[in-house]
């Protein structure tokens, strides 16, 4: 008999699609015991070695070992992304992987934010748990994709992206100069303001990768290299301060401090990137073209150097000379003169 009931009102399947190939199974229902008696006939006249597979009782720890283990140490931020997930299935009580569903997540993700946590970390840590899920199905680990691929993070609000001016620049620069603790990190903001790097790729630089008037940066994080011009005399100096002081050092700490000693007062989280941002935003101001400053920056996409596009001068006066108004006078305004300017 391929299925029968038992006296506790569960359904047994026992069933030999070919000579040979036997399945036993206990399922909740009827209806499920039919449906995995038909799937085990099918599966075997298709296939003579299929043979399915046991439940999947793996809990989240397993599969973030597992998911760092075969994909994320090859990552540069695999180690710390470990450290935060490793985190999270213990703040979720390490649940069985294959029942966390999206009204868990949202549950959780609420509890992350009524302990303070900000909106975008919420974000990132839901990113890092789908890739785990994604990343273990694609490579064959599970057989089940990610349970709940259909919850979507939370919108935030943009903000706008803090740049210095040139009084705080030179401020700045000068705090750091005077700072004998840390020679390193007068240099390091220098190239960052002279060709728009992150902390992280300036720091990792090394002779080889300077000369010609040309900086090279190979550890990015879009994982290119990419090379961008610099002053001859850039080269002259950080090539004088390697002789004087050896490679640079990891400095961003003391960066950071310095940086809250001076009169600039940095938006939250914008510290380690105002550098970067601030080459970007003087680049546009004066006259460079957008899809350049990708390039240099080296963004994967050109919808990420656009934050900068509202700084370009043209930008502001094709709102005044191509809007509705261009051309228009408004009763009270000298004769002869307009609101807006015209074509």
């Amino acid at each position: 008999m391929a299925i029968e009931q038992l006296p506790d009102g569960r359904w047994r399947v026992d069933v030999e699609p070919i000579k040979g190939k036997r399945f036993r199974k206990t399922l909740k229902t009827k209806a499920e015991a039919q449906r995995f008696e038909a799937t085990c006939r099918t599966k075997v006249i298709e296939n003579r070695d299929w043979t399915p597979r046991p439940k999947d009782k793996r809990r989240l720890s397993e599969l973030v070992k597992l998911w760092y283990e075969m994909h994320g140490i090859a990552l540069s931020d695999g180690a710390r992304r470990l450290v935060i997930l490793q985190a999270a299935a213990k703040f979720m009580g390490d649940p069985i992987a294959n029942k966390v569903d999206g009204a868990a997540i949202a549950t959780v993700r609420a509890r992350w934010l009524a302990q303070g946590v900000t909106g975008k970390t919420a974000n990132n840590r839901l990113g890092y748990l789908k890739s785990v899920y994604n990343e273990l199905y694609e490579l064959d680990v599970i057989d089940f994709p990610c349970p709940f691929s259909r919850i979507k993070p939370i919108r935030l609000q943009e903000r706008p992206l803090a740049y210095l001016t040139k009084p705080q620049i030179a401020e700045l620069l000068e705090a750091l100069r005077t700072r004998d603790t840390a020679p390193h990190t007068y240099m390091v903001a220098v190239i960052c303001l002279s060709t728009g790097a992150r902390w992280g790729e300036a720091q990792a630089l090394t002779p080889e990768r300077i000369g010609s008037g040309v900086i090279t940066f190979a550890n990015t994080k879009s994982k290119r290299v990419r090379a961008v011009p610099v002053a001859p005399s850039l080269v002259e100096v950080i090539h004088k301060h390697w002789r004087e002081h050896g490679p640079f050092s990891n400095c961003i700490g003391v960066f950071r401090k310095v940086l809250l000693e001076t009169s600039i007062k940095p938006p939250k989280g914008q510290s380690s990137h105002i550098l970067r941002h601030t080459f970007a935003a003087h680049f546009i101001m004066g006259g460079g073209h957008i899809v350049t400053l990708k390039e240099i920056l080296g963004h994967a996409s050109l919808s990420m150097t656009m934050r900068y596009a509202h700084l370009a001068p043209e930008h502001l006066h094709d709102a005044v000379r191509l809007g509705p108004m261009a051309g228009i006078s408004l009763p009270g305004s000298d004769a002869g003169n307009t609101t807006h300017g015209t074509d």
